[in-house]
């Protein structure tokens, strides 16, 4: 999910490339200015008054802005984009899609100015409430092969074929977690691997991408394909409530070694939460792909909830550093992915990358923060 950094091209080049993108304009402008979706409230603020916008490299984020505007130009230009139109039509990200061609790489400088001129910065609030809770993911690690054994025991299902027509019929629903642990999907040619770790595989289906070193040599990327239409239950939230870890020291790491210290308990708790995921081999290097379909890019890219935010849009993150209560945690960040557990107005998961610190800064992500969305320009403001 990591994006190739683009060159100096000049405006007609950048131009030219949009076009080959699809970025043609037809159709009239709809005069009716864009809506906030209900419970999202957008307030106009100035550059100068986002916390901590001069420290970050902002030319970071460009690879991420560069990925989605590649799915923006293969939008009809008179398309309202997002709930309510609240981001206007494809046709107003046009010319920010270009200046983003034209700025140089790793000139921070260049991209602040860039993104200052291109666009203008709203505080999002649901309701009259700008704090919400921001967490974190990461692509998981594990270890498989391409038979089961003694050691390799936990499967990596494909999607089966009857998953959608179960679903339909059925209030959306496939089997359980339990049933399928317990067995349900076995001998029907839909294992991908086997890996040798049951926390392991638990915390691949939270994260919904990871990278599994095969015995025989070989890295497989594996994402998201599907999911048996279960709501997630959080066993984090059991065991505080059980009393067994205590809220603020609740983290990923905190969840898994409790597991791994009381396997059959540990059992039990992960069969409390009912849905379970289905996996595809990704092809390819850039890693996860997330809901717009975009590779992801590590601390430039977030989870949100499309029911309120549409996706590809950039945005200045507020919030705290998981790693340190006392640092704040300020970026450029691009809405690129969803999640069950990403729901509200104000909600956020930051995507860390993959490795050792990405799980430990993911794992212990959990903070209060506020988001300010970028509108291009002179694109209508959103009535809230």
């Amino acid at each position: 999910m990591i994006d190739p950094v683009k060159k100096w091209v000049t405006l007609g080049a950048a131009l030219a490339v949009l076009s080959a993108c699809g970025f043609v304009e037809f159709g009239a402008k709809p005069t009716a200015p864009p809506q906030t979706p209900a419970g999202l409230t957008l307030t106009p603020v100035k550059f100068t008054d986002l916390p901590g916008w001069t420290g970050d490299h902002h030319a970071r984020a460009l690879p991420a802005i560069l990925k989605s505007c590649s799915r923006i130009g293969k939008m009809p230009m008179n398309k309202s984009w997002g709930p309510g139109g609240v981001a206007g039509l494809a046709a107003d990200w046009r010319k920010p899609c270009a200046g983003a061609l034209r700025v140089q790489p790793g000139n921070d400088a260049a991209a602040r100015y860039y993104i200052e001129s291109t666009f203008d910065a709203f505080l999002a609030a649901a309701g009259n409430t700008p704090d919400g809770l921001f967490t974190g993911y990461y692509e998981a690690e594990l270890t498989g092969a391409g038979k089961p054994s003694g050691r390799y025991r936990v499967p990596i299902y494909a999607p089966p074929a009857d998953l959608k027509a179960v679903k339909e019929r059925s209030n959306g629903r496939y089997k359980s977690r339990g049933e399928i642990v317990g067995g349900a999907l076995q001998n029907k040619g839909l294992e991908l691997m086997w890996v040798d770790d049951p926390v392991d595989a638990f915390f691949l289906h939270i994260q919904g991408s990871g990278r599994v070193a095969m015995t025989d040599g070989r890295v497989v990327r594996i994402g998201y394909a599907g999911d048996n239409g279960h709501k997630y239950v959080s066993i984090g939230r059991e065991l505080i409530a059980r009393g067994t870890i205590p809220r603020e020291k609740l983290s990923m790491q905190s969840i898994r070694a409790w597991i791994t210290n009381n396997p059959v308990r540990g059992d039990n708790l992960m069969a409390q939460n009912p849905r379970y995921i289905f996996f595809r081999e990704l092809p390819g290097k850039e890693g996860p792909i997330g809901a717009e379909g975009v590779a992801l890019t590590p601390e430039r890219s977030l989870a949100i909830d499309k029911k309120f935010v549409p996706l590809g849009v950039p945005l200045w993150l507020t919030t705290i550093d998981p790693l340190n209560p006392n640092k704040a945690f300020n970026r450029l960040m691009v809405t690129q992915d969803t999640g069950s557990a990403i729901v509200g107005a104000v909600r956020g998961d930051i995507f860390f990358g993959f490795g050792d610190e990405a799980a430990r800064r993911a794992g212990n992500m959990k903070a209060k923060g506020r988001y300010y969305l970028l509108l291009p320009k002179k694109t209508p403001i959103p009535i809230s």
